[in-house]
């Protein structure tokens, strides 16, 4: 069997919900991951320093007792986050970055920001304090097509975000287009970007051809295999300390996904460092994950690397069909099909 050992990799985004919800899934990614850049849209959302270190606690008393799992917390940006709660944030450890979520762009999301120009002294702070802000990436006008809404963010807030804040870090998370994979090329070392495994796998005719496959529908939304996803691919085997692992493993109830208004979000925690391998095996690129996977994320945050190791083997085995999840169950990406890598320890 044909075997590869790389440091073990983190997750700079994850969701992991609450309550019963967050206990299906944690130990997933606690299997698989050192670290992981925990997602703040829970409802009501994690506003502050003191809500996200409880937060923190309920998922350190979820985790299974030997894990080492690392949960690096970040608080959601508000058109009203004062500098106050961002100093207060950069001095507490369990805080790692601050979320801008455009308002009504993706799920739990209402409360997010409105007018960018309101959060500009909360940015400023964070600027001074080298608190790292991650970005969804689109725009919510009902009159842009949902397939250009990163493209037209890009050209309307997040160049002029860069040029007004040079030396904010920032992670323009789940990429999905050519042109975020050539901004972020064409950006100062202090700008990146999380790449999902199934940006790399899937494209819009997963979705779409032959009948609409709802556990496919996330947010961004799917795109064109030529010329979006092939870039996504080509930046993450590239070698570049820009790009990085992050998920952005959703889970929802089965039925909140086959439903009239489906969910946007899917679950990869049960495979992600295998779906990564999928992806970096079929561009003939398996030599390049343990950066991706285990570096990058942990350089760009100011972190050291993991001293763990994990071992994969290519050894094909079918991902089931669902799991459990809170008294219901989740269908996981790729669900019924074949992986070529297993995580063997």
């Amino acid at each position: 069997m044909e075997k590869i050992t790389l440091t073990k990799p983190d997750d700079w985004h994850l969701h992991l919900r609450g309550g019963s919800a967050m206990k299906s899934v944690v130990g997933m990614s606690a299997l698989q991951m050192g670290r992981g850049v925990i997602m703040p849209n829970l409802s009501p959302p994690i506003k502050n320093a003191s809500q996200a270190i409880a937060y923190r606690k309920e998922i350190m008393s979820a985790l299974p007792i030997e894990t080492t799992f690392n949960p690096l917390m970040v608080l959601y940006l508000t058109d009203s986050t004062t500098k106050n709660e961002i100093i207060e944030a950069s001095e507490a450890q369990e805080v790692h970055a601050v979320k801008f979520y455009p308002a009504g762009a993706t799920t739990n999301s209402d409360s997010g920001v409105t007018k960018l120009s309101s959060t500009y002294p909360a940015l400023e702070q964070m600027q001074k304090e080298g608190v790292p802000l991650l970005i969804h990436g689109e725009v919510t006008d009902n009159d842009i097509d949902v397939f250009d809404r990163e493209k037209v963010f890009i050209d309307r807030t997040l160049t002029k975000l860069v040029q007004d804040f040079p030396g904010l870090k920032i992670v323009l998370e789940h990429i999905t287009t050519k042109d975020s994979v050539d901004f972020i090329n064409e950006c100062e070392i202090n700008i990146a970007a999380t790449i999902t495994p199934h940006h790399l796998l899937a494209n819009r005719n997963h979705m779409l051809v032959g009948g609409i496959k709802p556990h496919y529908y996330c947010l961004p939304v799917l795109k064109r295999q030529s010329p979006h996803q092939e870039s996504l691919i080509a930046a993450a085997v590239s070698g570049s300390p820009k790009f990085f692992l992050g998920t952005d493993s959703a889970p929802h109830e089965k039925h909140q996904k086959e439903s009239s208004c489906g969910c946007a979000g899917i679950f990869s925690a049960h495979a992600a460092i295998e779906l990564y391998a999928e992806a970096f095996d079929r561009a003939g690129k398996i030599e390049k994950l343990e950066g991706f996977a285990s570096f990058f994320g942990a350089d760009f945050y100011g972190l050291k690397r993991n001293q763990e190791k994990i071992t994969l083997g290519k050894d094909t085995w079918r991902i089931p069909e669902s799991f459990n999840f809170s008294g219901s169950h989740v269908v996981p990406f790729f669900a019924g099909e074949d992986l070529s890598w297993k995580l063997l320890t």
